[in-house]
């Protein structure tokens, strides 16, 4: 079993998370009260709906792990999952993202917030350096 697949055993045990199709069509979700909030999208990566301004809180951070990739505009994260830490920083995003969304006031006017699934522009780890 792959690093993803582990951690997505662990996390739908968790209360707060449902598992469901994600939007975007591709691998598995999970799903908060509010939002599509994980998308599984293959054995080796995640992403993380952990919302604009945890992103932009933490943004210093995300950009120095190279288990975390940055796409310009998103509201979400790619975890790269190789290992029993990713799956710890992955478990540890998972918390903030549900707190960010817990507080997101969600509106009619709320829109779609597609993942990173087949976004091109990425930025690494390197390219911040």
């Amino acid at each position: 079993m792959t690093a993803a697949w582990h951690a997505l055993n662990r996390l739908t045990t968790w209360p707060d998370l449902t598992e469901v199709r994600p939007s975007c069509g591709t691998g598995r979700a999970l799903r908060s009260t509010r939002a599509e909030i994980a998308h599984f999208h293959s054995g080796r990566s995640v992403d993380l709906h952990l919302t604009a301004g945890t992103i932009r809180r933490f943004e210093h951070d995300l950009g120095h792990s190279t288990a975390i990739r940055l796409v310009p505009g998103s509201h979400w994260v790619t975890v790269r999952m190789e290992c029993e830490a990713d799956i710890g920083l992955l478990m540890t995003l998972m918390s903030a993202a549900l707190k960010a969304h817990h507080t997101w006031p969600v509106t009619a006017e709320t829109p779609t917030v597609r993942c990173n699934d087949r976004r091109e522009a990425a930025l690494s780890h390197r390219a911040h350096l």
